[in-house]
């Protein structure tokens, strides 16, 4: 994604793939041959752990010495050894290798896991980033909430609902000690594996601080030469979503009366997909091996992330398993002027794709857009919560940040207003329906398509049965 001043991105690196099929001479009947997701496998890539799916009434997938013996079939070929890590929340298995394995020998190890007619898919673990380039800098600058020409009618929709008994699952950098937040904010959880990632000395645990995600020039693989302060991008996107409202201090929040639940995905020079659907299937109250149940499921979900590629069988079965137990996935468009088709996951299905709107109504001039858009809302200058700290936590504060992150915790705000409105819950179908027939077209122009228009609060929730 291209650098923009006062521009607020999270990308994948390392993380696009697009769908090869391989290995498909062993299926057998009418089954599917495995799938393999190649497009991470970039020059200059290594690759030491994979996300293997086998088939559920496979040996494999019930008995461990079944699981270990078609892991080192593949994997001693390369000459290394292969151990299973754990079994992720969508039912695949992450997978561990001995060493790093370049772009041939990591294809060569899918292929050889995919012979397997056993294994649904297989893929590289991803790493997942976040890159910004802060503005300046609380009501009255909150343009985004009550505007004609690009705000999103929010005081109108106050009158009938603020998000009142809803819970909203925020997938990020994890949460700040901020008094914005703090009276919003549930038990949440550390779903970072890596203790040098997390920053925190130790690997998932129950809690979701956010350690911030600095690095240093040589310290991250994805950006070599570069360096960065804390993002505390989290804690931005829950302060758009549900900051304390009313209080004669700092910001409003979306849906005020709402409820956050931080799952931390992304710390130090990134994070991992393995990670990030795990966060996914335990915030939408599924089961995740290892880690304790959410007490507090969410009805609706923001990933203010995505990669560009395909969307990959890990991404749509965290979706699909988030909107089987009944949450709306919001899911920001991505930040790369290009058509949604080519990012993931809001080009993955069941999800709203969010793009990204000006002052002016416009689409910004960084937003993706296509026919992929569900709904589009203010994401350009949105000043929201953010922590003061330059590599650890500090004083809390407030800043402006762009990007269509910014934008879809607009669209995950107005959906815990629609769903606290509601008489009984909707389907994430039906609120997806609804957020489209009540949005209002763009006031300015948005060349390649912006969904249905800007997200009216006012209107959905007037609309709501």
């Amino acid at each position: 994604m291209r650098a923009m001043n006062s521009t607020m991105r999270l990308r994948v690196l390392a993380f696009a793939v697009g769908i090869a099929l391989c290995g498909a001479a062993s299926a057998t009947g009418d089954r599917q041959p495995a799938r393999v997701y190649v497009d991470d496998l970039v020059a200059g890539s290594a690759h030491d752990r994979f996300i293997v799916k086998f088939r559920d009434e496979s040996a494999e997938f019930a008995n461990a010495d079944s699981r270990r013996f078609a892991l080192d079939d593949a994997a001693l070929r390369r000459g290394v050894s292969a151990a299973h890590v754990r079994r992720l929340g969508i039912g695949a298995d992450l997978v561990g290798v001995s060493r790093g394995l370049g772009p041939k020998e990591a294809a060569e190890f899918m292929a050889a896991l995919a012979r397997n007619p056993n294994v649904e898919y297989v893929q590289a673990d991803a790493i997942v980033t976040a890159v910004l380039n802060p503005n300046d800098t609380r009501y009255p600058e909150q343009w985004n909430y009550f505007e004609a020409t690009g705000g999103i009618a929010a005081p109108a929709a106050w009158d009938d609902s603020t998000g009142a008994g809803v819970v909203v699952g925020v997938i990020d950098t994890g949460i700040t000690n901020h008094t914005e937040l703090n009276a919003q904010v549930l038990p949440g959880y550390d779903f970072i594996t890596s203790a040098s990632t997390a920053r925190d000395g130790n690997g998932r645990d129950a809690n979701p601080a956010d350690e911030g995600d600095w690095y240093g020039i040589l310290q991250c693989a994805g950006d070599l030469f570069g360096s960065r302060n804390s993002s505390w991008h989290g804690t931005h996107v829950a302060g758009t979503i549900a900051a304390v409202t009313n209080n004669a201090a700092g910001v409003a929040g979306v849906a005020h009366g709402a409820k956050i639940v931080p799952a931390r995905v992304l710390g130090k020079c990134g994070g991992a997909l393995s990670d990030v659907v795990d966060a996914m299937i335990w915030a939408s109250g599924g089961t995740v091996a290892g880690v304790p149940a959410n007490a507090n499921p969410a009805e609706v979900i923001n990933l203010s992330l995505g990669a560009s590629g395909a969307c990959d069988a890990a991404f749509q079965n965290a979706i699909n398993g988030a909107v089987g137990r009944g949450t709306t996935v919001v899911i920001a468009a991505g930040n790369s002027n290009a058509n949604v088709s080519g990012f993931r996951p809001a080009n993955c299905a069941n999800v709203v794709a969010v793009a990204a709107t000006t002052r002016t109504g416009n689409r910004a001039s960084f937003s993706n857009f296509g026919a992929g858009i569900d709904v589009s809302a203010p994401g350009e200058s949105i000043l929201s919560t953010l922590n003061a700290g330059t590599t650890t936590p500090g004083a809390q504060g407030y800043a402006i940040y762009s990007g269509t992150s910014m934008a879809s915790p607009h669209v995950a705000g107005v959906v815990a207003l629609i769903q606290s409105a509601a008489t009984t819950p909707l389907t994430p179908a039906a609120v997806e329906a609804l957020l489209k027939s009540t949005a209002r077209a763009l006031p300015g122009t948005c060349t390649g398509g912006c969904g249905a228009g800007i997200v009216d609060a006012a209107a959905a929730v007037a609309a709501t049965p």
